[in-house]
């Protein structure tokens, strides 16, 4: 992944506006989705970690029984937020989306 130049709390609160559902923690940006169950979960987890080997880039993930949170930040530029961490938030909800995770 190329760096990206870490965002300021404008730049962060602007991408945050767009992206219903997360929510800054610190340096991260976190979302909690219901699977309804867990294999669901586990099925969202393979799909958005397929997409993130390919992107360079990754969130932490928390598996429960009906939930799975994912929180974003970017590890190589000192676990700040960059460009990249809301890019991959938009791909976790399109693939939460399609696996019907709410």
């Amino acid at each position: 992944m190329a760096e990206a130049p870490v965002l300021s709390d404008e730049e962060i609160e602007r991408e945050l506006s767009g992206l219903p559902g997360w929510e800054r923690v610190g340096d991260e940006i976190v979302r909690t989705f219901r699977t309804g169950r867990y294999h669901g979960g586990v099925a969202l987890i393979v799909h958005v970690a397929d997409i993130e080997r390919l992107i360079g880039h990754h969130a932490d993930i928390d598996l429960r029984w009906e939930t799975v949170k994912f929180a974003i930040t970017t590890h190589d530029m000192g676990n700040r937020l960059t460009a990249a961490d809301f890019d991959l938030a938009r791909r976790i909800n399109e693939i939460c989306t399609a696996h019907g995770a709410e």
